[in-house]
């Protein structure tokens, strides 16, 4: 089996909320529009900030990569992936309302079907869905796994509650019955401050927090046994930066030793159930720009299978075209951008074979 590298994480971005009118119905067109609802895109990353798109990424009159034409010339024709998935990063998962964040989620799947999918053969997306009622969440999920081109479900950070809880497991447990990977990338629903000292004053500090919510969402999925309840499900954080990991786990498993009697459920070490269903996408690489310290971070994982590659586009992660950090081996290049994402998605691996 010989492919090319596979991304697993472009976002082509929702121009306006008007491209989704029609993936609506009648009822939910008329209170977009008597509502005056737009421009629904996520704190994450404001449109009008440096790190939301380079700046030879960001077209004058328009959203960066909000156009097939601008994703392949920018991205699929730069980097020559054999997939790339693409995680729609847009405000549809963040509406109270549970029904209109559940047909704003539904209405996003088709567009990326019709408007990317349908027209790119290398194009493959996760699902989105109103996590924060997971009963939707779950209709949303049979709704689009008879199509393989969907290949993971997509959460955020930013919960109503740690997503470990066992509110969330029908999610899961759909997710895993249908063979898609959980990815949870960096954004917030804003039902509560996105620090745990409460709201900061600078958008700088609310990115920067965001490492902090996948370390305890990463905490909660594995104390409250979700591994254990769904041995076969895979957990990708998307754009949680890898450095933080390694103590993390190490912390964790220190800590399991003198708590576990209260996880009884837990029958080995945090850090082994990390290795064997977390993975994360590989920008942003956050470490100095040196090989020897990229090497011995990723000594420090204890493990070759966890990293996956991602442009990020169009974020602004890296310059040019070194989307992998230095140092990094011709061998483990290959796990990275082949071995590693065709093993993590199965959907991938059938296509591939």
């Amino acid at each position: 089996m010989d492919v090319g590298p596979v991304d697993c994480d472009i976002h082509p971005n929702v121009p306006e909320t008007h491209v989704l009118m029609p993936f609506l119905s009648d009822y939910w067109r008329e209170q977009i529009t008597t509502r005056a609802i737009d421009g629904l895109d996520l704190n994450t990353y404001p449109p009008k900030t440096p790190l939301y798109a380079r700046k030879d990424w960001r077209p004058e009159k328009a959203k960066a990569a909000s156009t097939l034409e601008l994703l392949r010339t920018q991205a699929l024709d730069r980097f020559n992936p054999r997939f790339a998935i693409c995680n729609i990063v847009y405000g549809a998962q963040a509406v109270f309302n549970g029904d209109l964040s559940a047909a704003l989620c539904s209405a996003v799947n088709d567009w990326i079907i019709q408007e990317w999918l349908n027209k790119d053969a290398r194009l493959r997306a996760s699902i989105i869905v109103p996590f924060n009622d997971p009963e939707l969440a779950v209709d949303e999920i049979e709704k689009r796994a008879g199509d393989h081109r969907f290949v993971q479900v997509m959460l955020l950070t930013g919960s109503e509650m740690p997503l470990g809880r066992r509110q969330f497991w029908p999610i899961y447990r759909a997710a895993e019955r249908h063979g898609l990977p959980i990815g949870i990338h960096a954004g917030a629903t804003a039902r509560h401050a996105s620090t745990y000292t409460g709201w900061p004053s600078h958008y700088i500090e609310e990115y920067s927090a965001q490492a902090q919510s996948f370390q305890g969402q990463l905490l909660s999925l594995i104390y409250e046994g979700v591994f254990v309840k769904f041995p076969a499900l895979k957990v990708v954080l998307i754009e949680s930066g890898v450095t933080w990991l390694p103590s993390f786990t190490s912390r964790a498993d220190h800590t399991w030793r003198a708590l576990r009697a209260e996880v009884p459920w837990l029958d080995r070490a945090p850090s082994q159930f990390v290795r064997d269903h977390i993975r994360l996408t590989t920008q942003p690489f956050d470490a100095p720009e040196d090989g020897a310290t990229v090497r011995r971070i990723i000594d420090l994982l204890d493990s070759d299978s966890m990293l996956l590659f991602a442009s990020d586009y169009p974020h602004w992660q890296f310059d040019g075209d070194d989307a992998l950090p230095p140092g990094i081996s011709d061998e483990l290049a290959r796990k990275i951008m082949v071995d590693n994402p065709l093993a993590t998605y199965p959907r991938l691996r059938e296509l591939a074979q």
